[in-house]
């Protein structure tokens, strides 16, 4: 039988667990995997991880998560890579998915040939009343559809968000930001990550639904910067991994004033002030740099966050720092 892991953020993975039990009675060979406030993708990696060991069946796994860009995606996916024969992965999970993938495994023998199958049924259970809100939604798909922009328009680029976030793109960039600011391009901006192709495959495969995504070195970007020939009309929002990156590309002359602070991870060597951010020297004096650079510092998870004072911030790691030496 093909084994299933559900994955989300938060408790959703385990509540709609228990609703599937209610409806379609108690499965076997099912795990949960959920991605509280509180973990990294670390903790997440090793849950499906350990979702999968215990599975009857490790060679053909269904995962059904919950939204494509997210932190469970993207590490469902690290893991379907080395599996990509026989392992499938669906987001947009919805009950009349999970329903099918049960029905399914009773006469269905293999996980790509189930998400292939569970796809419809999924988009079928998504209904309107009154039902001409239907027909509305399709005409401002369209029109959504023919207003893309195209690239090679005089001009530069305009940047409507550049974020220092070590998780790069995941839920809250794929979603939040994205619908906040509506970029048309995400560009992550790493030397690191420009030279990793597996990182950079599961980046772009990662982009949001008409979003187009790319990883460039530093020294590309700041090239990019200075065109103003080819891309006029384009909304990008910047990923940097780290301040260090951030700043060689404002010092090389990416017009960046503001720069918002996402998650920081924590290493060795390094102190952690609060639940997301994390700093060694080198961190605190670039962010120092910046601040003489007049960078303003946005300190928020979402759009929706209050902001948080990050010379604060900066002064209890430093303090941290110096009770080590």
């Amino acid at each position: 039988m093909v084994g299933i892991v559900i994955a989300s953020h938060g408790g959703f993975a385990k509540g709609i667990l228990q609703s599937g039990n209610m409806i379609f009675g108690q499965q076997e060979n099912v795990q949960a995997v959920t991605f509280m406030p509180n973990e990294g993708p670390d903790d997440l990696h090793q849950h499906l991880q350990d979702a999968v060991t215990q599975l009857e069946n490790e060679t053909e796994v269904l995962f059904l998560v919950d939204l494509w860009g997210g932190s469970p995606f993207n590490q469902a996916n690290t893991l379907f890579e080395e599996h990509k024969d026989h392992w499938a992965i669906v987001t947009g999970l919805n009950l009349p998915m999970l329903i099918e993938a049960y029905a399914s495994r009773m006469s269905m023998d293999s996980a790509q040939e189930i998400a292939a199958h569970v796809l419809k049924e999924a988009q079928a259970g998504i209904k309107l009343r009154p039902e001409s809100l239907a027909q509305q939604a399709a005409k401002n798909s369209n029109a959504t559809v023919s207003a893309t922009v195209k690239e090679g328009k005089p001009g530069k680029m305009e940047y409507v968000l550049a974020r220092i976030d070590s998780r790069l793109l995941h839920g809250q960039v794929a979603t939040s930001w994205s619908k906040s600011v509506k970029p048309n391009r995400i560009i992550v901006v790493s030397d690191a990550v420009a030279k990793d192709e597996l990182r950079k495959k599961l980046l772009v495969q990662a982009a949001p639904v008409g979003i187009k995504v790319h990883v460039i070195p530093v020294k590309q970007m700041i090239k990019i910067a200075q065109d103003d020939q080819h891309f006029g009309g384009q909304r990008a929002l910047l990923l940097f991994e780290t301040p260090q990156d951030a700043l060689r590309a404002i010092e090389g002359g990416v017009p960046l004033t503001t720069l918002n602070i996402g998650s920081m991870a924590h290493s060795a060597g390094k102190v952690q002030p609060n639940k997301v951010l994390a700093f060694n020297q080198d961190d605190i004096d670039t962010f120092q740099k910046l601040a003489q650079l007049d960078v303003q510092f946005d300190v928020r998870k979402v759009p929706n966050d209050s902001p948080d004072n990050m010379q604060s911030i900066l002064n209890k790691a430093q303090a941290e720092l110096d009770k080590q030496k």
